[in-house]
């Protein structure tokens, strides 16, 4: 985990002049790194949200029932996210310093299967859990 917070190494003898097209590449990598910080703050939102709305509902089931663990599982997809979120700004930083960067499918794909995971529970969680027989959405 060391290396992937590693900053660039800085010749101190050098002059550096900036490259505005190298600063275009860190800003866009910044961007990016933000817009990874807002999903997983949606996705801890989303954890809670979830976890909170048995307190809307009156629950026939006496227990806690399942819903808890969706929202867990949430919450800790965001915490993750925002782990590999510094990690990869770290790595991506490194790289543009070092003009070696390939953008990786790994993330993409890493989190379009968490989100689709996510998705599916949440669809199941809204169409398995029993309603309360005063909901307005029960049939008469």
């Amino acid at each position: 985990m060391h290396l992937l917070f590693k900053s660039p190494k800085v010749d101190a003898d050098k002059p550096r002049r900036l490259n505005p097209s190298r600063v275009r590449e860190h800003q866009a990598n910044e961007r990016t790194y933000l817009a990874w910080m807002r999903t997983a703050i949606a996705l801890m939102g989303f954890g809670v949200v979830i976890v909170r709305l048995r307190t809307f509902q009156t629950p026939l089931l006496p227990g806690p029932g399942n819903g808890w663990k969706l929202g867990l599982v949430f919450s800790l997809v965001g915490l993750m996210t925002v782990l590999l979120s510094a990690g990869h700004y770290f790595a991506v930083r490194r790289d543009i310093e070092e003009d070696t960067y390939e953008p990786a499918d790994r993330w993409v794909i890493l989190l379009s299967l968490a989100v689709i995971l996510l998705g599916t529970g949440v669809i199941y969680f809204a169409f398995a859990a029993p309603l309360s027989p005063m909901s307005p959405v029960v049939p008469d």
